[in-house]
């Protein structure tokens, strides 16, 4: 991130001679490790192998050359697409100068596949918000947070493996939001604790411009980003001019309400744990949007995950 993850493979005479993919940000592209993987191993195969790269390859100067030019300057004949890169500064031109160059191209192979290992790159760059995933626990009889609580700390319904899940996802995206209310409730800090990876920014609501910064979100561990506004479509413009790709929200009640009733979300990671409040905060009220896709148990919890069936 906020590059797209990419793989790349060459094959002679149905066989792979070399594979590669986009390393961290900065860093070389998929066809540049593949196609140099095959220089030191095969090199008088290039020019008789097709290139299969799941995203359409660069044809601008970033922090590294366009993959374009090198796949032309190796000589090879035939490349095979998954899709279009939507990157404004590629969009086609990378497949029109290999074509330019007389290499035979083929473009739309396992197409959906290709799109939905780069989801959020696509989401960011084709409607211009980040891909947004709501995720929230519920006890039993449907409640979000309790009545009454005796610390500013979270009331967990879930299990700990359900929690160290939450922190493997929170590792796999750029953001993630609450709004005021549960961090003065829960004074939650927000990082990635309990998996191996970097924390996401951390967004906080904050219409009234008045949260201590002795909460842990203003701690040192994360950078944080604060915005004055309820309102969802301000609340994207913000974060896609801040160039976050993707942001899961993590509550309370009214902030993912906000987000369901604007219907602006892509997918929902629903939690159910094996306890019952009473009274409390009702969870969120889903609309007819939400397809399940996907249920999983956890021990005693459950998991459902929705996708927004109007995207």
């Amino acid at each position: 991130m906020p590059n797209p993850s990419v793989g790349a493979i060459l094959v002679h005479n149905n066989t792979i001679i070399a594979e590669g993919f986009t390393q961290a940000y900065g860093g070389t592209h998929a066809e540049v490790n593949c196609i140099n993987f095959a220089k030191k191993n095969y090199p008088t195969l290039i020019e008789e192998a097709t290139l299969y790269v799941s995203l359409e390859p660069c044809s601008h100067w970033g922090k590294t050359p366009p993959c374009a030019d090198l796949v032309i300057a190796s000589n090879i004949k035939k490349v095979v697409i998954g899709t279009i890169d939507p990157f404004a500064k590629v969009a086609g031109n990378g497949i029109k100068k290999l074509i330019s160059a007389g290499i035979d191209v083929t473009v739309g192979v396992l197409e959906k596949e290709c799109y939905e290992i780069n989801k959020r790159f696509f989401t960011y760059h084709e409607k211009k918000r980040p891909y947004i995933i709501l995720k929230w626990a519920e006890t039993t009889d449907g409640f979000i947070a309790p009545k009454s609580r005796d610390a500013q700390q979270p009331v967990w319904i879930t299990n700990t493996y359900s929690r160290q899940l939450v922190h493997k996802w929170r590792s796999e995206e750029m953001g993630i939001l609450v709004g005021g209310n549960t961090v003065i409730k829960d004074n939650p800090s927000l990082t990635t604790r309990d998996w191996e990876g970097t924390s996401p920014t951390r967004i906080v609501i904050d219409t009234k411009g008045d949260l201590p910064q002795s909460l842990s979100v203003f701690n040192n561990a994360a950078k944080t980003i604060v915005i004055d506004t309820t309102d969802p479509i301000q609340i994207c413009n913000t974060l896609y001019d801040a160039n976050i790709q993707s942001v899961i929200i993590e509550g309370g009640a009214a902030t993912l309400q906000h987000f369901i009733d604007a219907n602006l979300w892509d997918e929902a990671r629903v939690f159910t744990g094996n306890v019952t409040f009473n009274e409390g905060t009702k969870a969120p009220v889903t609309s007819n949007h939400f397809d399940l896709i996907k249920t999983q148990h956890i021990k005693e919890d459950i998991l459902h995950t929705f996708k927004n069936n109007t995207l």
